[in-house]
């Protein structure tokens, strides 16, 4: 069964997807990707701030957070 694909910013607290794309362009989809944000990369939601933005986000050993309209420019397919 193929799991649906989803932007990062809606992944709940403490699941975790894989990266299917970026729908972000030029300056910030290099920037992304940079900080690891790259396709078939496993990424885990960390901690969400008291308000819910930004959120952190555990990929590659590392810990990133990101502003809700970045992490909605990340596609995910959620995995557990």
């Amino acid at each position: 069964m193929e799991r649906e694909v989803i932007p990062l910013a809606h992944l709940p607290l403490g699941c975790r997807g894989n990266i299917v794309s970026l729908q972000a362009t030029s300056k910030t989809r290099r920037r992304l990707q940079d900080l690891g944000f790259i396709p078939d990369t496993a990424v885990e939601v960390l901690h969400k701030s008291p308000a819910g933005d930004p959120i952190a986000y555990g990929l590659r050993g590392s810990v990133i957070a990101l502003r809700a309209d970045l992490a909605c420019q990340i596609l995910i397919q959620h995995t557990e």
